[in-house]
């Protein structure tokens, strides 16, 4: 019986050694740091990995731009590195979140915050503390105390598919529940109106939460800019299709929206051009393409030299790109080996691919498709980790916004799409559409750090399927067999 006391003494003090050293190597450890963070750490490599090829582009890819702002690109990249470290402060204060009610709370503000900063847009609004700015004749940005710019649209797409989560999820513990939900307070309260009882009705509730705030947006949107229009109301219809509703439900969407598209051309034509005429020649520009040099020659327009000056710009931007696709070949030019960072004036923003295709060749630009293949591939699998309508559909909105997004600025660099001016997601420079990203990543790291907690604790609470009893008496049986204490 000492015998046995002793090797299981033994053996209790060899594990309690063995998990003390364990513990002393993760606290001392290299990779400390990295042990420690939680949530998926795919996408924490994805984020870092977008970020360093960021810094090394942008500071390559920014000579007319430090020339434009009469500095150096050391100065930009300063700034950079001040809006990298905001953005990283934006996902780790999202990241500690710890409750998806929190989450859910500010999703709910997603729709009015939209609508007040679309409203103030759309009028073009001056006021003490914030003013619509028009850059390259369209309305698209706000400043705010006459120093901070952002571009309106991007915080729209990612506030809008936080919004569209939350309102699926209340939508449906809504109709769960019936006559004793908490949810969707206001649909319930105005209902209680004999004059607004239609409201208690699934339908109408569907069109107040979500089909009203998708359609508003978009006619907003559209007001300034009609690309940018179909961009966001693809990504909030999209929304619709991952949170899970029926596909006559997300038809429903469709068909509104190319009705409120269908109006709009309509009242164009019919005013002879002179309603939404911007927008729409604008639109008509982009899809047919034209970039035939020839145009240039013509005397009219060599008259006017701020006109050809910007139909010059037009033309060699589309041109340039493609001759820094072909010309970097397989392997590219090397680190700041591109020359038509020369040429085009927005190569940091909306020709980032072009740029690092000519700089690092086709093997960079197949690493860029990669990185954000996995982060699809890793959203896909985070949403699945998910128990909630809302975590579910925040993660895989947002993931495809990003890869949504950077897919179609690759088309566009390589010539198979009209331009839209969309950056490439964390890489390209422009500080409204970093930040909004930085958000996105942020919920989507929160999300997944919750997801994995509570599979965690699960995990901790079920039954184990041996006992450490069991594990014991059968190293004491072992440990008999091995002393021939059987006789067989």
């Amino acid at each position: 019986m000492k015998t046995e006391e002793d090797s299981s003494r033994r053996l209790s003090e060899i594990f309690k050694d063995m998990e003390k050293t364990e513990n002393r190597a993760v606290r001392k450890g290299l990779w400390n740091f990295i042990d420690r963070i939680e949530g998926d750490k795919v996408v924490w490599v994805i984020v870092f990995l977008l970020l360093m090829i960021s810094w090394l582009a942008i500071f390559s890819s920014t000579p007319l731009l430090a020339l434009e702002m009469k500095t150096d690109r050391l100065s930009i990249m300063k700034e950079q590195i001040i809006i990298t470290g905001l953005g990283l402060g934006i996902i780790f204060a999202l990241y500690s979140i710890r409750k998806i009610g929190i989450l859910r709370w500010f999703s709910q503000l997603g729709f009015g915050l939209s609508f007040v900063l679309l409203l103030i847009l759309d009028t073009h609004a001056d006021l003490k503390f914030i003013k619509a700015e028009n850059i390259n004749d369209a309305w698209r940005t706000l400043s705010l105390f006459g120093k901070v710019q952002f571009h309106v649209f991007e915080v729209v797409k990612v506030a809008m598919i936080m919004y569209l989560s939350w309102a699926i999820h209340e939508y449906r513990c809504d109709i769960k529940e019936g006559k004793r939900s908490k949810h969707l307070k206001l649909a319930n309260r105005l209902a209680q109106n004999k004059n607004l009882d239609f409201l208690a009705k699934p339908f109408w509730k569907k069109v107040m939460y979500i089909y009203f705030p998708l359609l508003s947006i978009t006619g907003m949107v559209m007001y300034g800019s009609n690309s940018s229009a179909l961009i966001v109301g693809g990504v909030m219809l999209a929304t619709l299709a991952v949170g899970g509703l029926e596909m006559k439900e997300v038809w429903i969407g469709i068909i509104s929206v190319a009705a409120i598209a269908g109006l709009a051309y309509g009242t164009y034509k019919l005013s002879d051009g002179r309603i939404l005429k911007s927008r729409f020649e604008t639109l008509e520009s982009r899809l047919t393409m034209n970039t035939d040099p020839t145009q240039l020659l013509d005397p009219e327009l060599r008259k006017d030299k701020e006109a050809y000056q910007k139909k010059l710009d037009k033309l060699r931007q589309p041109n340039a790109a493609m001759i820094a696709v072909h010309e970097g070949g397989l392997i590219g030019k090397g680190p700041g080996g591109s020359t038509q960072k020369y040429i085009v004036p927005v190569m940091f923003g909306d020709y980032m691919f072009s740029f690092l295709l000519e700089e690092y060749g086709l093997w960079g630009g197949i690493i860029i498709i990669i990185l954000y293949v996995s982060l699809l591939a890793r959203g896909s699998w985070i949403a699945r980790l998910c128990d909630s309508d809302f975590a579910k559909t925040a993660v895989g909105g947002l993931t495809l916004l990003i890869s949504a997004q950077a897919f179609l600025h690759m088309y566009i660099n390589v010539g198979l799409g009209p331009l839209t001016g969309q950056t490439l997601p964390l890489v390209s420079h422009g500080n409204s559409s970093f930040l909004s990203f930085c958000v996105a990543f942020g919920v989507i790291l929160s999300i997944s750090r919750m997801a994995n907690n509570k599979i965690r604790e699960e995990e901790a609470a079920a039954e184990p399927i041996y006992k450490k009893d069991d594990i014991q008496s059968s190293m004491d049986v072992l440990e008999q067999i091995d002393n021939d204490e059987f006789n067989f």
